[in-house]
């Protein structure tokens, strides 16, 4: 993570089609050098509460996980979840360590971190930011959803080449049934 600097903070107002609010730090660049994942404070500037302490930015990142989205993959996701008690724990896990490193810099008083974590897949732009940040390991299907973009022509240009390839996470992939 890097402070971000005024051509930093003029890319991502770009990208996101207004002055962004609350930035604390670029979390990821892409491997072409570009802002695309900002770590942001959990209260704005003028005090409204901000749960989501990563947030993407990259259009090209935005539109895959809207892609994706639209194509059914949280609804998948979320099956999976529900029929894999270790990917639940994975999940889990990767919310609570969320959780935590935004209540290190102001607790909100909630538990709600973004994505839909933990019970759900609910917002792939999320999931996908905090993997960015976070690198693979972290947020399982966040993992997933950024193999999946890298699969889909982003590797090398808004996602590292050496992003793990796409493996589908949980039991399903292993034959069982829920």
């Amino acid at each position: 993570m890097t402070q971000p600097n005024d051509q930093d903070l003029a890319i991502i107002a770009k990208q996101l089609g207004r002055e962004p609010r609350g930035v604390l730090a670029v979390a990821y660049r892409t491997p072409d050098g570009i802002p695309a994942v900002v770590k942001t404070a959990p209260r704005l500037p003028d005090g409204t509460p901000f749960p989501t302490l990563y947030y993407l930015t990259d259009p090209r990142l935005t539109a895959e996980a809207s892609r994706q989205e639209s194509a059914g993959v949280m609804r998948e996701m979320t099956e999976r979840l529900g029929s894999d008690p270790e990917l639940a724990a994975a999940y889990l896990a990767a919310h609570r360590s969320y959780l935590a490193e935004r209540d290190e810099i102001e607790s909100l008083g909630t538990d709600f971190t973004g994505g839909g974590m933990p019970e759900r897949v609910k917002c792939l732009h999320v999931l996908i930011a905090h993997a960015l940040a976070k690198g693979p390991g972290v947020n399982p299907f966040g993992d997933e959803a950024v193999a999946l973009a890298a699969d889909n022509g982003l590797r090398g240009t808004a996602i590292p080449a050496d992003w793990p390839k796409y493996e589908r996470v949980g039991a399903a992939e292993n034959g069982a049934q829920a």
